[in-house]
């Protein structure tokens, strides 16, 4: 996992995501989900790209399941974006990068005009 990414789990969900001040991007996964794995490079640009703007957590849905049932996973990967505790926007598969780009600097710019 890259230095810009935590590893989330159902003990510090609240305090890593929910709480956190900045967006979070959450990769909803597991290490047996080939898309995961495809994904999962993609994430770790994000990550260092978006780096102060954004946190980017892993959340293992196997060893974690009473997070990833509490937010509905069903399918993964799931990379959902929360926003002062609440998921406001997300997709579900492995996309093109460029989708998950939009979707953040989408919810970025909604954030900074909310701050302003």
């Amino acid at each position: 996992m890259g230095k810009n990414i935590i590893n989330v789990t159902d003990q510090n969900f609240n305090n890593e995501v929910l709480e956190s001040e900045l967006p979070v991007l959450v990769d909803f996964w597991a290490p047996w989900c080939a898309p995961c794995r495809m994904i999962a490079p993609i994430v770790e640009e994000l990550a260092n790209e978006f780096s102060g703007k954004l946190k980017v957590a892993k959340l293992n849905t196997d060893e974690n399941f009473e997070t990833a049932t509490k937010y509905g996973i069903m399918s993964i990967p799931t990379l959902a974006i929360f926003v002062g505790g609440e998921v406001l926007d997300g997709v579900v598969g492995a996309v093109p990068k460029q989708i998950l780009k939009d979707k953040i600097n989408s919810i970025l710019l909604k954030a900074a005009t909310k701050i302003n």
